[in-house]
């Protein structure tokens, strides 16, 4: 979920886009996997359970309130927290990508990431890819995909050994670029330049329409996906409801995990806090009034839903807060759960006895 995109509020549907899970919150991440060619080793995989924290400027990650933020996240029952530095392209046909004032400074996410182990929280580095005036990252269709891959690499590599050398526990090579992730070969090149310089686990983010065409999962340790998958075709506060309305997509993901021998992260998924948001979870401007429990009633849907799928790795919430003077969507209306219903929601499902997450 991008910013641009947010900007951009005036395009209907926006397939942007999250981190809650399973698994063994305490287990190391090892730095040297022993790789021999085949599938990824699954032990390198933890459970995640967590929160995306974006940034929208050079100077956020940087800034006196991202250890509040961080300090907010912890206190949820989170373990995981997501950082989306972000390059951009001009238009959809182009080959060049590049930082601009948007792009967190790298010193910034140094910063955070520390700031974050110590609070005791592990860290996903999620790089994004957006466009100058807004717009669907989909629809990136370089005209010279050669160049762009070629460029593309310089960028997620730059951030494969910044993650290595901060001790990040887990990366993804790619956020929603489905007009280019049918290009099997040349991810899978591009994959293999990011594990030569980071040996923890790697996922990609596919959007929740993109994920069953992406020819790559065989070189990742798990499937990422962006779930924002409509559950209801008008506004509804059912927690039932919207459970039900899971169900068999729940079926889909279970089968589609078991071909590809690989568990499934929801890399993210959020809904913003205004009537309807469950018809259109990837938008920012489903209506313009307040809507904290339907939210809180999509956070617990899907939380019961997928819990204890064994097949599940997780889900990273879209997203924690905002900045000050960031332009981004008033906070009563935005996806963030803080000091809303659905922050509730999160502690009661993390901070329940015999609760799983990493």
């Amino acid at each position: 979920m991008g910013r641009t995109a947010a900007v951009f509020a005036a395009v209907a549907v926006l397939l942007v886009a999250g981190c809650s899970s399973s698994g063994d919150e305490d287990a190391p991440v090892p730095q040297d996997s022993g790789r021999t060619g085949g599938q990824p080793d699954d032990r390198k995989v933890n459970g995640m359970r967590g929160m995306t924290l974006p940034s929208w400027n050079t100077d956020d990650y940087g800034s006196p309130q991202a250890g509040t933020y961080l300090r907010q996240i912890a206190a949820t029952g989170a373990r995981w927290v997501t950082f989306t530095p972000t390059w951009y392209q001009d238009r959809v046909t182009d080959s060049a990508l590049r930082t601009t004032g948007e792009t967190a400074g790298d010193d910034s996410l140094r910063h955070i990431i520390r700031l974050a182990h110590e609070a005791g929280l592990k860290t996903m580095l999620k790089p994004h890819v957006d466009l100058v005036k807004g717009g669907d990252r989909a629809e990136i269709r370089p005209r010279d995909p050669d160049a762009w891959f070629a460029d593309y690499e310089r960028f997620i590599t730059h951030y494969a050994r910044l993650a290595a050398d901060t001790g990040v526990e887990q990366f993804a090579v790619g956020t929603e670029l489905a007009g280019t992730s049918g290009e099997g070969g040349r991810w899978s090149r591009t994959i293999a330049a990011v594990r030569e310089r980071y040996k923890g686990p790697l996922t990609y983010a596919a959007n929740y329409d993109e994920y069953r065409s992406v020819p790559f999962w065989k070189d990742l340790d798990v499937i990422g996906i962006d779930a924002y998958w409509p559950l209801a075709d008008k506004a509804t506060t059912d927690p039932a409801r919207l459970r039900q309305a899971w169900q068999p997509i729940a079926e889909t993901l279970a089968a589609f995990s078991a071909r590809q021998h690989r568990k499934i992260l929801f890399t993210e998924a959020g809904y913003v806090s205004q009537r309807g948001s469950t018809t259109a979870p990837y938008s920012w401007t489903v209506s313009k009034r307040d809507g904290d429990a339907e939210q809180a009633a999509a956070y617990d849907a899907l939380l019961a839903a997928f819990d204890g799928k064994p097949w599940w790795e997780g889900v990273c919430w879209w997203m924690w807060d905002d900045w000050p003077d960031s332009g981004e969507t008033a906070k009563r209306l935005a996806y963030t759960p803080h000091g809303k219903p659905a922050e509730q929601v999160l502690r009661r499902w993390w901070a329940k006895p015999g609760s799983s997450g990493g």
